[in-house]
């Protein structure tokens, strides 16, 4: 068995993160930009999808006071390691609704998307629900049709969020994810949009990961982490 499968060495390296992850958070001098997008939409006290780049998952709290009266969840893979971050998040005030992006083919109804689907319309109906729309294994940055068909079918707006932080840590993953190191500078970008009348899933998929990859370079821009 991996040693990351076991449950009580999971147990104890989800504390640890979720500690790591607070202590840098709360040293880390943040840069919000265009954060009245966010704020409007928050006003509206309706649910809204936050969406970030996988490899900016490790950040993704810190964009969500935990103060803030709309609950959150965040929608993560049936993956071991996926299991490992729900814990992790979950020490963070994040609960997880678990399963993959939803597409229609047989593979990704295997992964849980169908189920997760419907759990996540459930959730905007309340709140907030943070996706990773290349997730769980790619290709990095690029969108699959499932955030478009939750945006569809919730009619809820989405928030497209751009993460960085510097220094960090880049592990060796499909997504080069970023880990936070404290006492840096962090950056956070926000944009918006709705699911146009009409569109088609495709064409919408292609548009929002232009959208989120450019706020994502926007937020690496102010903190000068370097794009891989």
């Amino acid at each position: 068995m991996r040693p990351l499968r076991n449950p009580v060495i999971q147990g104890v390296l989800a504390w640890l993160l979720a500690r790591w992850m607070r202590f840098c958070f709360a040293t880390i001098r943040w840069t919000h930009s265009n954060e009245g997008v966010a704020e409007k939409i928050w006003a509206d006290g309706g649910g809204v999808v936050c969406a970030f780049w996988h490899s900016r998952l490790a950040l993704a709290p810190a964009c969500w006071p935990l103060d803030r009266a709309q609950p959150a969840k965040a929608l993560i893979s049936l993956s071991p390691d996926g299991q490992f971050l729900a814990r992790a998040v979950a020490r963070l005030g994040f609960p997880a609704i678990r399963g993959s992006s939803a597409n229609k083919d047989k593979a990704d109804r295997a992964k849980g998307g169908s189920q997760a689907l419907r759990d996540g319309l459930k959730q905007l109906r309340i709140g907030a629900l943070g996706v990773t729309p290349d997730g769980p294994r790619g290709p990095a940055r690029r969108m699959a049709e499932g955030l478009p068909l939750l945006a569809k079918l919730s009619g809820a707006p989405v928030l497209f969020i751009g993460l960085s932080c510097s220094p960090a840590i880049r592990l060796q993953s499909w997504d080069r994810a970023v880990l936070p190191l404290p006492f840096g500078k962090g950056a956070i970008v926000w944009d918006s949009a709705v699911y146009p009348e009409g569109a088609d899933l495709a064409d919408v998929a292609l548009d929002w990961t232009e959208r989120l990859t450019a706020v994502e370079a926007a937020a690496d821009s102010i903190t000068g982490l370097a794009r891989v």
